[in-house]
């Protein structure tokens, strides 16, 4: 009777010891059909109809999407916690440093390109800017409307957070380095930047192209519009590729989902959302 008892608590131990291990260890065995994309919110509306056209073609795959920004989605491959990252800009040298060092390889794929479209409120009769006149406003030597050829009115400065793919690119191609306005809005999404111009008279933001809506308006930059035929002319220079990262060469359905995207399907998708397909 004793013996019995023992086996049982043994086996309970067994047990118990058996999915601690599962749930607390990250390496632990996954299932190969269940997917996590994280990352950019620039490629995020991307990722999100491509992950649902996916799951139609193939039922038993299970894909999760979700935003946070370019540098959360990297630091998510690093650690482990997802399959594929996105990402609208590089992977930073530092980045694939510490990934190498923690047994990572980063391997990317240009999955679309993107104008990084500078909007203000509907209503402002301004409708184009240098990019000059653009880093003047952003680290504040330009405050006024006026200044620029508009109505007299303090202009707001709205920017993406730190976190942001798209707040990295405006850094350099626009900022040259240089610091932001200290009073600037820092949002942690295209959509809560868009929201927020169109509800905000005086003010100016940034956005990739499959967020431009009639709720704001576009501005020409050195005279150029941002949109596909001039991202992909090479005439509007606020343009960038748009990125998935993996931890080596994609295998099983995360290379049958990237080479989806690349299809000429994929490329529909990204086609029909606002951004620029690369085939």
């Amino acid at each position: 009777m004793q013996t019995k008892k023992t086996i049982s608590i043994v086996i309970m131990i067994l047990l118990i010891t058996t999915q601690a291990f599962a749930f607390q260890w990250p390496w632990a065995k996954k299932k190969t059909n269940t997917l996590t994309i994280t990352g950019s919110t620039t490629v995020l509306p991307i990722a999100q109809k491509v992950a649902e056209t996916f799951m139609d073609i193939h039922p038993k795959v299970n894909i999760s999407v979700r935003g946070g920004g370019s540098g959360v989605g990297i630091a998510a491959l690093i650690d482990g916690t997802c399959d594929i990252a996105d990402a609208s800009r590089p992977m930073k040298t530092k980045e694939l440093k510490t990934a190498r060092e923690k047994g990572i390889n980063p391997v990317e794929t240009i999955i679309a390109k993107d104008g990084i479209a500078i909007v203000v409120h509907p209503d402002n009769p301004i409708k184009e800017l240098s990019l000059e006149q653009l880093k003047k406003i952003y680290t504040g030597k330009i405050s006024n409307w006026r200044d620029v050829g508009g109505e007299s009115g303090a202009i707001v400065i709205v920017s993406r957070d730190v976190a942001s793919g798209t707040f990295e690119v405006f850094k350099k191609l626009v900022l040259k380095g240089d610091k932001n306005r200290d009073d600037a809005l820092m949002l942690a999404s295209n959509k809560a930047v868009a929201t927020t111009v169109s509800q905000t008279p005086g003010s100016i933001g940034y956005i990739g192209l499959g967020y431009l809506s009639a709720d704001v308006k576009a501005l020409r930059i050195d005279n150029v519009l941002p949109s596909n035929k001039t991202v992909i002319s090479g005439e509007y220079k606020l343009a960038r590729p748009l990125f998935m990262y993996t931890n080596g060469e994609p295998k099983g359905f995360v290379k049958k989902l990237i080479d989806f995207i690349l299809s000429p399907q994929g490329q529909n998708i990204v086609s029909d959302i606002g951004f620029v397909p690369i085939k």
